[in-house]
């Protein structure tokens, strides 16, 4: 019997191979607009309209509006089409949302619960609401109407995309990221994945609320970043290491000058006394480029009090670790990593990467010397997202560096009956080294919070 014959056989009447199980399965009948050819017909004859005019930008939205419903208007006189006036409304408004937003996917960019927003071509749209991705009604009418949005992304900032640079990085107006790719790189069309920016900054009090973290922790999180202490927060993508970054920003003194350095700026720190800095992509002509690196060397000679560079990810990962080791100390940072043991790895990588010939023994020595704190999230099954580690870097053992955890998160503790971790970040008992230069600073802590509050056996990482 031939594969394909033993497949057929195997999924029964051999129509579909997807499982019915698969909250995925492609589903041609899903939430069908009954308006959707009269409303492609319209907008395409508004763009046409525009095109003429001059573009979207030659009207205000209320007058882009009128025309739709002009265009309407005569679309259903030519084809003898019976709508309600509650039917011609929505349809007006969901072409407003294609000339002036972003066409479907505009309601989910306006929803606060949406933290990110992926589509897939025209097979569907996918968001992740807490923590939790999932597939909706909306659909793009076809790949040039993506195309549109996704142009009407890159072009506001200044980047193109087309065939010879098939795949983007940008930014929406509010600061959301925006990443999109196209043929002939995206084999099934194009793809637009949007990570929204958060429009309020959350606090301590909300962090403790959603179970990120609990009050003992941020409290030592806290005098961590008062008394300079180099910080690197880690974890893998979308586990909420800029929103906590952005929290732990806020702990320094308002009297110091801080420099904070982005690929694309997020970062909101709530003080005067702070210098934003972006990295530049190249131009059409192939120039003009800063990197991250660029402006980490930059901000050296900017008098800086702290560095904190939202994501550590190239070569320079080597001129942070000699600012944090040459007196610009309680620096922060963030770096994607498994684990605190990962991150301390892929640190040494990123320094090789500078394409400076340096010992393996004098890199370990350096990052033992510059970072003093890893605080490790994870995105748990349930959708959370939670601190589950909160290490220092204890120093140097022959040629490996020591990690010492501080907090540790209680995944033993089981789920409840909707599947959500019952456990919390607990202390180990370990009393962190650090506490000594945490008093040098005029900081001091109560070792009462590092005492456990339920029988948790301490746990000493091995050498890296």
């Amino acid at each position: 019997m031939k594969l394909g014959d033993r497949l057929k056989q195997a999924s029964g009447d051999g129509d579909h191979l997807l499982s019915d199980e698969d909250p995925y399965a492609r589903d041609d009948d899903r939430a069908v607009d009954p308006f959707a050819d009269i409303k492609l017909r319209a907008q395409n004859a508004l763009f046409a309209k525009l095109d003429t005019a001059g573009g979207a930008e030659s009207g205000s939205e209320d007058d882009l509006k009128a025309m739709a419903r002009k265009e309407l208007a005569a679309i259903i006189e030519r084809q003898d089409v019976p709508l309600s006036a509650d039917e011609r409304s929505r349809i007006v408004d969901a072409i407003a949302r294609d000339v002036l937003g972003y066409g479907p996917i505009t309601p989910f960019l306006e929803d606060p619960e949406v933290t990110e927003v992926m589509a897939n071509n025209v097979d569907g749209i996918f968001v992740e609401r807490r923590g939790l991705i999932e597939l909706t009604d909306a659909r793009f009418a076809d790949e040039a109407h993506l195309r549109r949005v996704i142009d009407r992304i890159v072009d506001a900032v200044g980047r193109r995309i087309d065939e010879s640079s098939p795949m983007v990085d940008a930014r929406l107006p509010d600061g959301s990221r925006v990443n999109a790719i196209i043929p002939p790189l995206a084999v099934d069309g194009p793809a637009l994945t949007i990570r929204k920016f958060a429009r309020e900054v959350l606090t301590v009090e909300d962090l403790i609320q959603l179970r990120t973290a609990s009050k003992e922790s941020l409290d030592l999180l806290s005098k961590c970043v008062e008394g300079r202490l180099n910080v690197l927060v880690t974890g893998g993508t979308g586990t909420g290491k800029t929103t906590l970054l952005n929290l732990l920003s806020n702990f320094i003194p308002l009297g110091e000058r801080v420099v904070t350095i982005e690929d694309a700026v997020e970062l909101r720190l709530q003080r005067r006394h702070v210098i934003r800095l972006e990295a530049r992509p190249q131009n059409l002509e192939g120039r003009g480029e800063v990197t991250v690196r660029d402006l980490v060397r930059n901000s050296l000679r900017m008098r800086p009090d702290r560095i904190i560079v939202g994501e550590v990810r190239g070569g320079e990962a080597l001129d942070m670790l000699q600012a944090m080791n040459t007196g610009h100390d309680g620096s922060l940072s963030t770096l994607h990593a498994n684990t605190p043991r990962d991150a301390l790895s892929r640190l040494e990588t990123m320094v090789l990467m500078a394409g400076i010939d340096i010992p393996v023994k004098a890199i370990r020595e350096q990052v033992a010397a510059a970072v003093d704190l890893i605080v490790h999230l994870s995105r748990l099954r349930d959708g959370t997202r939670r601190i589950t580690s909160i290490a220092e870097i204890e120093g140097m053992e022959q040629e490996r560096i020591t990690i010492n955890t501080v907090f540790e998160f209680d995944l033993g503790a089981g789920v409840d009956g909707d599947g959500h971790y019952l456990g919390s970040l607990q202390p180990t008992g370990i009393r962190p080294k650090f506490i000594e230069r945490l008093a040098e600073h005029g900081v001091t802590m109560d070792p009462a919070i590092f005492r456990p509050t339920t029988p948790v056996k301490p746990s000493r990482r091995k050498p890296v």
